[in-house]
């Protein structure tokens, strides 16, 4: 099949954008889509450390092979459950998706999942900080930025601007406010961006891998990923491969004040985040979550949460994609383009 030049580039750019923004960190795991138990293939080990690293195999598995076997089958069965997906046990397409999409660095197994009816989750011990075991009573919790730990394309002014926002969107639900201070070593909340080994244990990856990890209470530390194309406005930053900030910073908040990874899709606390997708609202599950531990902020008015709620029509991860296609299926479209080419 041959088309006009014009045409040719006019529709492959359409559709190559979504593979655009795929992650280089996880994108191999592609060739591995629609694979069950009992298959070999080069990349399954590859995929069981992607595994072990979030929490779905032993700390010290025997190995790490190419096999499709039982204990990757479970470490499947068990994230799908947790991420909210069709539980197969394959790795389906929307189960590749999904691991191929850039995330927070937190292990998803460290949790328990409070009921069968509610889906928000907490760190092992239910950890929360101390001046808010006295329920309804308002506390204050400091932050600080590590000045020789940020980046330099965005501004401090608006680095602070994301952050403002980000914590008020946590204290307009329960009875917890956030001052920022000079002092980074006595702030409760240490705030920088890190590139690879930062010396928490928890190494960064690059770009489009992990986008960033805080610590549960009273730890206070939250780090960003310092090779990510981090973004305040997306028409003024126009990479491909641009995550952001607002959207992640809230995330990781919610680690900070005790929540762990959400099974709702659409939640903050739900663990992926596509590149140049924003989601900074709180969600239900994220509302109910943080109030349990900290009880609710009196002024907040839960009626007009229900009522954003009912009116927002897109998931977890941002929309699905062109027309409602998954960005995976577009790019199996790209690829039987290119070849036709």
């Amino acid at each position: 099949m041959h088309l006009p030049l014009s045409i040719s580039v006019i529709f492959f750019s359409f559709l190559l954008y979504p593979i655009l923004v795929f992650p280089a960190t996880w994108h191999h795991f592609s060739k591995l889509a629609n694979l069950k138990k009992g298959t070999r293939v080069t990349g399954i080990g590859n995929l069981k450390h992607y595994f072990h690293r979030f929490g779905y195999l032993p700390p010290s598995p025997a190995n790490f092979s190419d096999d499709f076997d039982t204990e990757l089958e479970s470490a499947i069965l068990s994230y799908q459950r947790n991420l909210g997906l069709p539980v197969t046990g394959k790795l389906d397409r929307d189960t590749i998706d999904v691991i191929m999409s850039p995330r927070c660095g937190h292990d998803d197994n460290t949790h328990r999942f409070v009921s069968e009816t509610r889906r928000f989750a907490y760190f092992a011990g239910r950890p929360r900080w101390v001046e808010a075991k006295k329920p309804m009573k308002a506390m204050t919790l400091t932050y600080a930025f590590d000045k020789n730990h940020l980046i330099n394309y965005i501004t401090e002014k608006e680095i602070k601007s994301v952050f403002k926002r980000a914590f008020k969107r946590w204290s307009i639900v329960i009875p917890v406010n956030f001052t920022e201070v000079e002092n980074y070593y006595t702030a409760e909340i240490k705030i920088g961006f890190f590139k690879g080994d930062h010396g928490d244990g928890e190494p960064f990856d690059g770009v489009l891998g992990v986008l960033g990890h805080a610590f549960s209470p009273e730890n206070g530390r939250l780090h960003l990923d310092g090779d990510e194309t981090w973004a305040v406005d997306f028409d003024t930053e126009k990479s491909k491969v641009a995550v952001d900030l607002e959207s992640v910073v809230t995330h990781e908040i919610g680690h900070v004040l005790g929540l762990a990874h959400s099974k709702v899709k659409d939640a903050i606390m739900y663990p992926s985040l596509r590149a140049r997708s924003r989601k900074v609202d709180l969600r239900i599950d994220d509302v109910e979550g943080v109030q349990a531990l900290y009880g609710s902020n009196p002024s907040f008015d839960y009626g007009s949460l229900l009522e954003s709620e009912k009116s927002s029509s897109c998931g977890a991860g941002g929309c699905r994609g062109v027309f409602g296609l998954s960005i995976w299926w577009l790019w199996i479209v790209t690829s039987l383009f290119i070849h036709l080419l």
